[in-house]
């Protein structure tokens, strides 16, 4: 059997532990694939290095077109610009995608929830450009490009079109964002009418949308949204299914995928056994499904039903983790996936 080479990430704080959690998992599955390792972020300068994404790391992504990553550490408010951010516009990695769903054995106020949102994430104000005018006043320019807009509509058609999802609706501010979200909005519009006329289709301003999730997030289905409003309304939407702890992430470009926990590296639980490693392992069934679609292995995708399967036994069965309100540590919670795969 073939193998396919995934590039692994670890990362900060809790990222190694997390990781080698996974990678149990990983290979208890008999997933096809084998590791190369790199660094990236506050690792990356503790080895010695003098950037926190060094080149090697981008180039082996680039060569094996898959990698798996844990959270690095982004400071607030000064030092070092966002990894992540750095890494997705390398690579050109403009989907970010970001499942939803309720799991058994987590018990919150909602049930049945199932939500992808997709963000578009390369432009938008996350391209980072600031300038300041004088001490008191700073500017930042939100970037929107006609090229960007359209391909992650025809990004979010063809995503429910091929997983058979029914809706997608675009959150917006174009009522205030004329220009640039208004420029997204009638992309979408385009890309959906000539090519998508099969999936409904809707607009919902982005704070009314947010009201509208807390309310019922049953009536969303694809939540397609530029750049910062997805990283905020995904954060919302995994609290309706027990938190980051939860939810997967997938960065995907024409080229290269990098699926991650959108978690932070929370240095404060560091190196303590408590991690709840389900996040990155709920990503790295993503990235098996991803090589069994891109790569047409059917042994890829066995071994991401067989975890996926197994984690949600566990969780059934109440083997959780802290951040759950259960007692297992990291290394514990992967033992009881292993024992159920």
């Amino acid at each position: 059997m073939s193998k396919h080479t995934v590039v692994l990430i670890p990362g900060d704080g809790i990222g190694p532990e997390v990781m080698n959690a996974v990678r149990l998992i990983l290979d208890a599955s008999g997933a096809p694939v084998e590791y190369v390792e790199r660094h990236a972020g506050v690792a990356a300068l503790e080895r010695g290095g003098d950037d926190v994404l060094p080149i090697d790391t981008v180039d082996a992504v680039r060569e094996h077109h898959v990698a798996l990553k844990g959270p690095c550490t982004t400071p607030v408010g000064g030092g070092f610009s966002s990894v992540n951010v750095a890494l997705r516009k390398k690579l050109d990695l403009y989907a970010a995608v970001r499942p939803v769903r309720s799991l058994p054995g987590v018990k919150t106020r909602y049930e049945n929830v199932d939500i992808v949102i997709i963000r578009e994430n390369t432009e938008g104000l996350y391209s980072g450009i600031e300038n300041r005018i004088t001490d008191d006043v700073v500017i930042s320019l939100k970037v929107a490009t006609r090229e960007a807009s359209e391909r992650i509509a025809r990004f979010s058609f063809d995503y429910a079109r091929s997983r058979k999802r029914e809706k997608v609706t675009v959150l917006h501010k174009a009522n205030i964002m004329k220009l640039s979200d208004g420029m997204m909005l009638d992309c979408a519009r385009r890309v959906h009418d000539s090519e998508y006329p099969d999936i409904e289709y809707s607009e919902v301003i982005v704070d009314a949308g947010h009201m509208r999730l807390v309310q019922d997030p049953l009536q969303f289905d694809i939540l397609m949204c530029e750049n910062l409003y997805g990283d905020i309304v995904s954060d919302l939407c995994a609290g309706f299914v027990g938190g980051l702890g939860c939810t997967p992430g997938a960065n995907i470009g024409d080229k290269d995928s990098v699926f991650e926990a959108v978690h932070g590296s929370a240095p404060d639980i560091a190196g303590q056994d408590l991690a709840n490693p389900l996040a990155l392992l709920m990503s790295a069934t993503m990235m098996l499904n991803h090589i069994a679609d891109t790569m047409q292995d059917d042994e890829a995708r066995a071994s991401a039903d067989r975890i996926k399967a197994a984690y949600n036994h566990a969780l059934e069965d109440g083997q959780r983790t802290r951040d759950l309100g259960g007692e297992l540590g990291t290394r514990a919670f992967a033992k009881a996936v292993i024992e159920r795969m």
